[in-house]
């Protein structure tokens, strides 16, 4: 029974044909021309609005270079990483979607494919690293204390490598990008799963290390970061009454991990569920499309990060000023005071800039 299983399995994915090799022409649109026309302007929008955001991070950023903290870095990391999907890729799809078919054929679809995974990775794998940080540092304090910039660059050059060998597999002959099958965009191709034992291999590669571990990562290290911030601040607030400011600081922060989790989550997980469907499920029944709005708010994720950037700037200019105040109007109790100071030092650790 079991080689007869096995005999259809394979009957079954030696007869699949992928999208792409079912029509003489995979790039033309299979979308009305309206609806290419909107995701044309729906992704100029996107685009321009990174560009200018992860833009102006970089920018600003550059400015005190030789000051910047290894968080910092890190941030800037992630600002070159969008910056460089806005740039290198979303051009190519913009113009495809107001052409009404993907414009640069085979060797300009391998290599959006391939900058967009790039770029992509690098994005999540630095925000990996950076929550991995915060949770060290916030969560075991004696972290903070001997990293140092240079200890930022390594991990940036792990992160580039990293990036570099994931994005560049399909080019050793175990992977490939494809047409998407609205015709015009790129990614992975995820239908390989369907048409062999090492396709769905190369498949499950790609999702264990370039999502879901990454992923499990953050969530786990913003989990705990929340934990950790409100057991401060009900320990602080067990002190003294009056520090309400610090208070909302904390409950702030939090928010703001959430912001970040939600973020990253809500851009990447439909996209990955269709992924994964079009992998190991049958991929021919998700409508065209349907399966147009995952690839179209997972481009969207470039976008997120300088506005949570520019509302943690805010929050955090008006709260520090509130805090201060609190501050020296307690000095006079040193049980305070000592309490005071660790707060404050879990404030500053917590800060993601």
């Amino acid at each position: 029974m079991s080689g007869m299983a096995s005999d259809h399995n394979n009957s079954s994915q030696e007869e699949y044909i992928p999208h792409y090799l079912q029509k003489e022409d995979p790039f033309a649109s299979k979308l009305s021309r309206e609806a290419d026309i909107i995701a044309g302007f729906y992704l100029t929008i996107i685009g321009i609005l990174s560009t200018l955001g992860n833009g102006y991070v970089i920018f600003m950023s550059s400015k005190r270079k030789k000051k910047l903290r290894p968080a910092e870095i890190m941030t800037v990391n992630l600002a070159v990483c969008d910056l460089g999907i806005s740039v290198v890729g979303k051009p190519f799809s913009i113009i495809s979607f107001f052409s009404h078919r993907w414009m640069f054929g085979w060797i300009g679809c391998r290599w959006y494919g391939w900058a967009g995974f790039f770029f992509g990775c690098g994005s999540l794998i630095t925000m990996t690293a950076v929550s991995l940080d915060r949770y060290l540092k916030i969560c075991h304090l004696s972290y903070g204390t001997w990293l140092k910039r240079h200890h930022a660059f390594i991990c940036l050059a792990i992160i580039w490598a990293y990036a570099t060998f994931w994005a560049t597999v399909p080019f050793a002959g175990v992977g490939s990008y494809a047409p998407e099958p609205f015709g015009t965009s790129c990614t992975l191709d995820w239908w390989l799963a369907q048409a062999s034992v090492a396709g769905q291999a190369f498949v499950l590669s790609i999702l264990f290390f370039c999502l879901l571990f990454p992923t499990a990562v953050i969530v786990f290290s913003y989990v705990k970061i929340i934990l950790k911030v409100k057991s401060s601040t009900k320990e602080v607030a067990h002190y003294d009454t009056r520090i309400q400011n610090s208070h909302i600081l904390e409950m702030k922060l939090t928010k703001v991990a959430m912001l970040i989790c939600a973020g990253f989550l809500l851009a990447w997980i439909p996209y990955a569920v269709v992924s994964v469907w079009s992998a190991f499920g049958r991929p021919d029944s998700v409508p065209i499309q349907f399966s147009v709005v995952p690839t179209l708010l997972a481009k969207s994720a470039a976008m997120y990060n300088p506005i949570i950037y520019q509302v943690i700037d805010c929050k955090f200019a008006c709260c520090r000023s509130g805090g201060l105040k609190a501050k020296s109007s307690l000095k006079k109790s040193r049980t305070y005071t000592i309490s005071a100071h660790r707060d404050s030092t879990a404030m500053s650790e917590t800060q993601l800039e």
